[in-house]
């Protein structure tokens, strides 16, 4: 019996969702994009857990994108079920990309992360990247469009000219880069990736969840409005979770939480 496309592991509030196809460094196939939407609704639905990990099976890939041997495979038609992931689904092609994550999300990359691969890191909050990783929207060699959110996630992370530059030429770029345009959150030693990502998620599942989650919304939400609209939106959500921060501060005032300790990262 062969292995799933997707392993689901939970840990102290932290759920690890790996992708497994390590032959094909971890491409798309509908098996994947199905199994995937099914792990994110445990996220969601599980209280217990705080933080997401995405990463990909083996050394090789985080996830090379869609499985091009296999629609190339399927003959001249477009198979039906990526009709149905691309169009016929509201919420995305893995069932949850085009929503806003509920929880914290990160990408532990190591290897290889392209097209759709990239796409996915982009919706997760954070990235962390082993050194030897490379990162690119290839499919522009082939006139593979991007239908995942990534023609409109990456200028917001890190300006519109650098994600032009990827868009339009299709050009594979090193974590140096990467890590210098903000496309990146941190840089580890070869095999650490997911190791980091579990230390940071472990620290924000530690956090008091209320006011994390009404600044992460914030944060993401507020962006794309007018300052005078995200200045009110931010101001809103604040005073529901106000009891949360008169709590922290009198924890504060008691000698917690100082120096930095307690800190996600």
């Amino acid at each position: 019996m062969s292995e799933p496309a997707v392993l689901y592991e939970k840990k102290d509030g932290v759920a690890v969702i790996t992708m497994n196809r390590p032959e094909v460094r971890n491409a798309m196939n509908a098996e994947m994009l199905c199994r995937l939407s099914d792990a994110w609704q445990d996220v969601v639905d599980d209280g217990d857990v705080r933080c997401a990990i995405l990463t990909g099976a083996g050394d090789q890939a985080f996830c090379a994108g869609a499985d091009l041997k296999a629609l190339a495979e399927a003959g001249p038609a477009v198979p039906a079920d990526v009709v149905e992931a691309v169009a016929g689904r509201p919420e995305g092609p893995m069932g949850f990309t085009r929503l806003t994550a509920a929880k914290p999300v990160i990408a532990a990359i190591g290897g290889w992360c392209l097209a759709g691969g990239l796409e996915l890191a982009l919706w997760c909050d954070l990235r962390i990247a082993s050194r030897s990783s490379r990162l690119g929207y290839p499919e522009r060699r082939w006139g593979v469009p991007l239908i995942d959110g990534g023609t409109l996630r990456l200028p917001r992370i890190v300006g519109l000219g650098r994600a032009l530059d990827l868009i339009l030429n299709g050009r594979i770029i090193e974590t140096g880069e990467a890590l210098d345009w903000g496309l990146l959150t941190e840089v580890v030693d070869d095999g650490a990736h997911l190791d980091r990502a579990l230390e940071i998620a472990e620290g924000l599942a530690r956090f008091p969840q209320t006011t994390m989650l009404s600044d992460r919304r914030s944060a993401i939400e507020g962006s794309t409005l007018p300052l005078a609209e995200s200045l009110e939106f931010e101001a809103a959500l604040g005073l529901e979770s106000v009891q949360t921060g008169i709590e922290g501060a009198a924890r504060f005032a008691g000698g917690e939480g100082r120096g930095g300790e307690g800190t996600g990262v």
